[in-house]
């Protein structure tokens, strides 16, 4: 396994990624899905994929809403957890977001909270958006969540210290070679830990040309969780519709 490749694997199977993120703010998540569903309109009963799913909070809701939602997320701790809230119409499985789970199945798949742009190779971006694609049937929806890059790099915050359930996160934020990178350092019981997140800084003219290459349109670009309009120097998020197009 590479170092890559296990940064990811190691971290969001970890519990402290968990407590870092435990103060995620689940009521705006659920007002973000409702102005999905307003903007998409889906019929009752549409097929979801949730992409990543950590431990199936967004997956939860859109089942609630009357959808058929599947979650998979490469991390057996989170899908674990995930289906202890899993009920009718409702599945999770571990699955590596590269790989197609099921070929023309799903109406819509929906990529939330900065769940791409991990990998060091462009091939695994293409990949990954090429098993979205694939995944989804003709006229089928992608919606990624993602990181508005210029506007992070331009308001880094270099260093960052955060006590949450007597854990002391001493985070530190810099900028490599087109990667935004978060160091993360604590001790719990005695000993210590590092662990780090890398993401791509992509921007829109990146997810345009990897939508091209897999035969998705894009239809749609917001800029915050209320879908208004995205600006590059002040939105907060980058979220992309796409289309996939009649082969």
């Amino acid at each position: 396994m590479n170092a890559s490749l296990e940064w990811y694997r190691a971290w969001f199977d970890s519990p402290y990624y968990h407590i870092l993120y435990k103060y995620r703010n689940d009521a705006e998540a659920r007002a973000f899905i409702d102005a999905l569903i307003d903007y998409l309109k889906p019929p009752r009963g549409s097929r979801m994929l949730d992409l990543a799913c950590g431990k199936g909070r967004h997956a939860h809701y859109l089942c609630s809403k009357g959808f058929e939602v599947t979650g998979i997320d490469l991390s057996p701790a989170n899908i674990a957890a995930a289906r202890k809230i899993a009920c009718r119409n409702l599945y999770f499985e571990v699955h590596d977001m590269r790989e197609v789970l099921r070929e023309n199945y799903f109406d819509y798949i929906f990529n939330f909270f900065t769940s791409f742009g991990y990998f060091d190779r462009e091939e695994d971006n293409i990949r990954t958006m090429d098993a979205m694609a694939r995944g989804l049937k003709d006229e089928g929806v992608v919606c990624i969540d993602f990181l508005n890059a210029h506007r992070v790099i331009e308001d880094l915050h270099p260093a960052e210290e955060l006590e949450i359930d007597g854990i002391v996160f001493h985070i530190h934020r810099h900028f490599e070679e087109g990667y935004i990178i978060k160091e993360i350092d604590f001790e719990d019981g005695g000993r210590s830990y590092h662990f780090h997140e890398k993401v791509q800084a992509l921007c829109l003219s990146d997810f345009d040309r990897l939508f091209a290459a897999s035969g998705l349109r894009r239809t749609a670009v917001f800029g915050d969780y209320r879908l208004g309009p995205f600006r590059e120097e002040s939105s907060d998020r980058l979220i992309l519709m796409a289309k996939k197009e009649k082969r």
